[in-house]
C-alpha cells in the first residue's frame, strides 16, 4: 500500500505541519515515509506545498508527479495542482477560500469549509488539521492516535495548542463519517 499525498496552500496555512504530522505518524507505525517541502518565496504568501509518501515498501524517490491525494487550502493551489492527481484519486478542497468546483469527473472531491469550522472551534489556525482529520478518516493512511501523538513533536514548544488541534482532527473525521 502506498499513499502519495500533495498538500498545498498559502505560506502560513499549516501546509508544512500537515505534512510533518503525516510523516511522523507514518514513522510511529513503522512505515516507510518521505516528506519533501517546497520552501522559498512561498513563505511570504505565495503557494507553498509539500509532498508526503507513506508506504509499506521503501520509497525510491520523494518526488511525486501524480499524487493519489491532493489537499488544497487556496485557489491558486487548486489551479496549479488539480490536473496532477491520478485518476481515481481524492481531492480535499478548502471551500472557505476556493469558490469553484472541481470539474474533473475521474477524482473524488470533498469540500470542507476549513476556515469557518476552525473559527467555530475558537482558533482560526486549525483549519488545516480539520482537513487532515477528514483525510485520515477516509484513507486510513495512518491511525488518528498517531497523529495525536505526533502533535507533541510537530508543535514542540506550543503545548497549549495540542488540545484545540486534537478537537480539529476529530471534527474533520466527523465530517466524512456523516
Amino acid at each position: 500500500m502506498i499513499h502519495e499525498i500533495l498538500i498545498a496552500g498559502f505560506g502560513g496555512q499549516g501546509v508544512m505541519s500537515m505534512g510533518q504530522l503525516l510523516a511522523h505518524a507514518g514513522l510511529l507505525e513503522g512505515r516507510e515515509v518521505s516528506w519533501l517541502p517546497s520552501y522559498g518565496p512561498e513563505m511570504r504568501g505565495g503557494t507553498a506545498f509539500c509532498s508526503v509518501i507513506i508506504a509499506d515498501e521503501p520509497v525510491g524517490s520523494p518526488v511525486i508527479t501524480d499524487p493519489s491525494c491532493l489537499m488544497v487550502l487556496n485557489r491558486p493551489s487548486l489551479d496549479k495542482f488539480i490536473n496532477t492527481v491520478q485518476p481515481g484519486g481524492i481531492v480535499f478542497v478548502n471551500s472557505s477560500l476556493i469558490d469553484v468546483k472541481v470539474t474533473r469527473t475521474d477524482v473524488k472531491v470533498y469540500y470542507i469549509a476549513c476556515n469557518e469550522l476552525a473559527a467555530e472551534l475558537g482558533n482560526a489556525k486549525v483549519g488545516n488539521i480539520i482537513m487532515l482529520g477528514a483525510f485520515i478518516a477516509l484513507t486510513k493512511a495512518v491511525a488518528p492516535e498517531h497523529i495525536l501523538t505526533s502533535l507533541s513533536t510537530v508543535l514542540h514548544g506550543k503545548q497549549n495548542l495540542i488540545a484545540v488541534n486534537a478537537k480539529a482532527l476529530e471534527k474533520g473525521e466527523e465530517l466524512v463519517r456523516e
